[in-house]
């Protein structure tokens, strides 16, 4: 995901090179010197890392947040690298900085990587700090560093894996390792971390706050900040989404207030994920889902049952929906049973 444009990045593929030819110069980042992470806030899975710690190592630095589909579906191979390549030199440092204001929660970030199983260093960047150093814009964004602290290869959103790989190869050479072959970390992603269906997905990422959101279209459309009553209209078209019931749409986020609101989405793709979490920690909050009208069956998501039940308990990325061929327009519905959960982004794959 770009800062300002979500899966816009892996969506058109001539907006990120439109993007990124602001960024690079000769097919490189701008910034071609490693910056240095002391601006990190705090660190997990490891003591602060310092130059003299890292002196003659390959370093692979990448951004994430940890509800972000694109970096998730990442993930694999980064996890992958960070294993093969720990004892041949490679330090792999995940810089978290956060989307979403639930992402600057330490405690959230903390039970996100345990769950993720992201065991290599983790710099928390809650301020963009270390983003801005870098001169970054995307999640995810890989930069691999050699032993000289020189930044030789970049990789701005999903993809390029194979490429990514054989540089870190190539600087480990460079940097005197010895027999480490050409052969690719073995890497099998599942789940929600399964690539996405690209050739059937026709659905964008879709912010739910006021700010960012597209496509609203309950009758008398959004009101900022304010409890109000909403509705789901008759007829909706591909990748609009509606309200039912008591809502409050925020800046950020919708939250609902009464039990048993709904969200409505016709949507285009294989998955479908949404952000969200109970608004008070350590409360859950109960729904049910249906796609065209009925229980998902076949075609739910890790976080639902075949009857579409299913239970908010922490702020993530929810797989609500997983349908097999074929991929055409569905309706989706989520009703929540009882009051108190907040709601970010739609997302799918």
């Amino acid at each position: 995901m770009t800062q300002t444009t979500g899966l816009r990045l892996a969506f058109v593929a001539v907006l990120v090179l439109a993007i990124g030819a602001a960024l690079q110069a000769g097919g490189k980042p701008q910034r071609t010197e490693f910056p240095w992470l002391a601006a990190a806030k705090e660190w997990l899975n490891s003591p602060p890392l310092t130059p003299a710690g890292l002196r003659g190592k390959v370093v692979v630095v990448d951004f994430w947040t940890f509800t972000c589909i694109n970096w998730i579906r990442s993930l694999p191979y980064v996890r992958a690298w960070a294993e093969k390549y720990k004892d041949r030199g490679v330090v792999v440092i995940g810089v978290h900085t956060p989307e979403f204001r639930v992402e600057k929660d330490l405690d959230n970030v903390r039970r996100a990587a345990k769950a993720m199983k992201v065991e290599f260093p983790i710099a928390i960047d809650n301020d963009y700090e270390i983003w801005r150093a870098f001169d970054n814009n995307y999640w995810p964004a890989l930069y691999v560093i050699d032993a000289k602290g020189k930044i030789r290869h970049h990789q701005f959103g999903e993809g390029g894996y194979e490429k990514s790989e054989k540089v870190i190869q190539q600087l480990l050479r460079e940097a005197g390792s010895s027999g480490i072959g050409d052969q690719l970390a073995a890497v099998d992603p599942r789940g929600v971390e399964a690539q996405a269906d690209w050739a059937d997905l026709k659905s964008p990422e879709n912010y739910l706050g006021y700010e960012r959101t597209e496509n609203f279209v309950s009758p008398g459309g959004a009101v900022a900040d304010e409890a109000r009553v909403y509705a789901v209209p008759a007829r909706t078209r591909l990748n609009d989404w509606a309200l039912s019931g008591d809502w409050t749409m925020k800046k950020d986020a919708i939250v609902l207030n009464k039990a048993n609101g709904r969200i409505a989405y016709r949507f285009h793709g294989r998955d479908l994920h949404l952000i969200m979490g109970p608004l008070v920690r350590g409360a859950s909050v109960r729904f049910r889902v249906l796609i065209d009208g009925q229980p998902p069956a076949a075609a739910h998501g890790l976080d639902v049952d075949e009857q579409g039940n299913g239970t908010v308990a922490e702020p993530r990325l929810h797989q609500l929906i997983r349908q097999p061929k074929p991929i055409a327009d569905r309706q989706f519905e989520i009703e929540f049973l009882d009051p108190g959960v907040e709601a970010f982004s739609f997302t799918f794959g």
